[in-house]
């Protein structure tokens, strides 16, 4: 699916957290509801089944509980996207990415070939599976790892045995590290640990620019990789560098050069860097050092600032804000606005940022901060991860249009607010910054609340804590929804008072 990334390392935080967050999109023309849910051990499946590849393979007896981001409709299979588990190991998939011929042709993705014929038919042709996908990999890896990296391997196995029918990018966290994974082709794969004072922008491209192979064939510091990649980039002449002694690229050797890439995927990572790093260069203009149509954006750089929760918020429901591409701004002109695909799309499913805070206790380190719809129109709201439950408010979404539910809230809303942009801003604005502030002041009470309680240091099994978190994240909850009420009431009026059929004459 088409998606954005952004990943904090620990001291490039404002707080000194991990932080992982993404946008989980939906291909064009569709809108998937989305629920967020705690699974149990007795609800992770013993033996799973893919809805789209038909792949099935047995897991473990042992997972732990975890957060998940599943569709609420079940037809395309779960889609589970982000969580916690109980060891605080995050995780986010997928980043769908790009690749090229070369790689397709010297490693074919892994695609379900359906039956041909009827069994015992002359000619009959079994079904072969296909690999695994976005749709598996959250339900298949996370209930099972006690740290970033492990998580790495974990998945990188199930790659190299059963392959993949996509590309994508997934990110691994743990409150010491963040890994970025990449597949390659069907089989491979390769992995690179996030610096800790720097930021990394994904947009749907193979985004890893620079890759120690030495390190991910000997110490593995900060590098991974499947096991016959050298040997898989030489047979194939993957290698772009012309110089021997260059560093290995890569977004070269692996990844797309489309002229779509200029348009849909490169100006997301600009306009990300550009407010990160606004004086660190040129970003505008004739003299700029890159434009949103550079190839050769850094995949990770040094923040001129820490970064808050609030700049990912920002940065993921952007539309181009300050700039001529702006569909909403002023600025622009028919040429220019909406020329780049937004961040902040119609068809922003869920947005997932993940913060692991090493100043709190492992009972309340994790934070998993929600949105749904498009992003340019809600709010970003904190709920612990540590819980055996969470809201219905945010839970209980299906098929069914309700404002029961927070993600069609957030639709309707999104909705009513394109039509009125600049009449409705005002009040998302402060409807925006009001829910923020809520949720740091609760996650504030909640945790002094959990200081309190005796053997709240000792782990996450702990279930007097749990239920404080709990009814943390329900009042959260309730008074997310009074709020969101509330907008969906005054951009309604909004918008009606501006309907064309609308006459100034009253007769009552």
């Amino acid at each position: 699916m088409p998606c954005t990334t952004l990943l904090i390392g620990k001291n490039a935080s404002y707080d000194g957290s991990t932080i992982i967050a993404r946008n989980e999109d939906s291909a064009n023309g569709e809108f998937r509801p989305k629920r967020f849910v705690l699974v149990a051990p007795d609800q992770q499946p013993r033996h799973y089944r893919s809805v789209i590849s038909h792949l099935e393979m047995d897991l473990p007896e042992d997972p732990m509980r975890y957060t998940s981001v599943p569709n609420a409709v079940l037809d395309q299979g779960l889609w589970a996207e982000a969580g916690v588990n109980s060891a605080n190991v995050a995780m986010s998939a997928t980043e769908t990415i790009t690749t090229n011929e070369r790689v397709l042709g010297a490693d074919p993705l892994v695609e379900l070939t359906p039956a041909q014929g009827r069994p015992g038919d002359e000619g009959y042709l079994a079904e072969v599976p296909g690999g695994i996908g976005e749709e598996d990999l959250v339900t298949i890896v996370l209930p099972y790892i006690r740290s970033a990296r492990e998580g790495v391997l974990r998945l990188g196995s199930f790659l190299e045995r059963y392959g993949t029918y996509e590309m994508n990018g997934i990110a691994f966290s743990d409150v010491d590290e963040i890994w970025w994974m990449e597949t390659i082709g069907g089989h491979h794969w390769i992995a690179k640990r996030v610096p800790d004072d720097s930021y990394v922008t994904m947009p749907n491209q193979l985004g890893i620019d620079e890759f120690d192979l030495d390190d991910a064939f000997g110490d593995q510091t900060d590098h991974l990789c499947s096991a016959d990649l050298r040997e898989f980039i030489a047979d194939n002449h993957l290698n772009l560098a012309v110089e021997s002694a260059s560093p290995f690229n890569p977004r070269d050797a692996f990844g797309s050069h489309s002229d779509s890439d200029h348009v849909y995927n490169t100006p997301r990572a600009w306009y990300m860097q550009r407010f990160l790093n606004p004086y660190d260069e040129i970003w505008d203009g004739p003299d700029a050092d890159h434009t949103p149509a550079s190839d050769n954006i850094p995949w990770c750089r040094q923040p001129e600032r820490l970064i808050t929760v609030e700049d990912v918020k920002y940065l993921l429901s952007s539309h181009y804000q300050g700039t001529p591409y702006d569909p909403y701004g002023r600025t622009g002109d028919q040429h220019t606005k909406g020329l780049y695909r937004p961040i902040g799309i119609n068809r922003n499913d869920q947005l997932a940022l993940i913060q692991l805070r090493p100043y709190r206790p492992e009972s309340c380190r994790a934070i998993q901060w929600m949105s749904y719809g498009s992003n340019a129109f809600n709010a970003l709201v904190p709920f612990y991860a540590n819980v055996d439950r969470t809201p219905d408010y945010l839970a209980n979404a299906t098929d069914r249009v309700s404002t029961d539910s927070l993600y069609w809230s957030n639709r309707l809303i999104a909705a009513l607010c394109d039509s009125e942009f600049a009449g409705t801003s005002a009040a998302v604005e402060r409807y925006q910054q009001s829910v923020g502030g809520e949720g740091h002041r609760l996650i504030a009470a909640a945790d002094e609340q959990v200081a309190r309680l005796e053997g709240a240091d000792q782990g996450t099994d702990n279930a007097e804590v749990r239920q404080v978190l709990e009814a943390a994240n329900q009042d959260m909850a309730d008074r997310l929804r009074e709020q969101t009420d509330d907008l969906l009431g005054q951009v309604l009026y909004t918008v009606s008072m501006g309907m064309r059929n609308g006459y100034h004459l009253s007769d009552n």
